[in-house]
């Protein structure tokens, strides 16, 4: 067999099947308008409420819970100074400055702190360091003593011990 009565042959059995496709979709159209004419199945019925047993309740005794606690705005405890100007170890964690060593002794002692920056600062009595207001009360050979100020969480500020030790390498 020769190429062309080939193509003759396949192209015939395609044009046949092609003439199987083109009946009419009558019988389609009647069955989906009786899928539509049929009745929608009935819908379950909604669950009874329930119901809940009132509380009472009294405030009797208790504070308002809109207005501010007693003595937290008011208080004359300790309180940062926002007109302060802060020092530049405040810009640090306490935990990442490092205590290198003093200059001089007794109350005049000077502290050496390393921050992270890689510079080495001079700490005395009364300066500031670390980022939650740690004023420095005391200045040994092997400890700075520093009072931080932390807040209670009701508005109101706590002061907090913590010591900077020296940092033997």
């Amino acid at each position: 067999m020769s190429r062309t009565p080939r193509h003759l042959i396949l192209a015939a059995a395609a044009i046949a099947a092609l003439a199987g496709c083109s009946r009419g979709t009558a019988d389609l159209e009647a069955w989906v308008a009786e899928v539509k004419a049929r009745p929608a199945p009935p819908l379950e019925p909604l669950p009874p409420l329930r119901t809940f047993p009132p509380i009472e309740y009294t405030a009797d005794g208790l504070r308002d819970p809109f207005s501010a606690p007693v003595g937290s705005r008011d208080s004359a405890g300790p309180r940062p100074d926002p007109n302060r100007r802060k020092e530049a170890l405040e810009a640090f964690p306490l935990d990442a400055l490092r205590m290198v060593g003093t200059i001089g002794t007794g109350p005049g002692t000077i502290a050496l702190v390393l921050a992270p920056d890689k510079v080495t600062y001079r700490v005395r009595v009364n300066n500031y360091l670390g980022q939650s207001d740690g004023r420095v009360v005391s200045v040994s050979e092997d400890r700075i003593g520093i009072i931080e100020l932390v807040s209670d969480g009701a508005g109101g500020w706590l002061e907090r011990e913590a010591s900077l030790a020296l940092d033997e390498q």
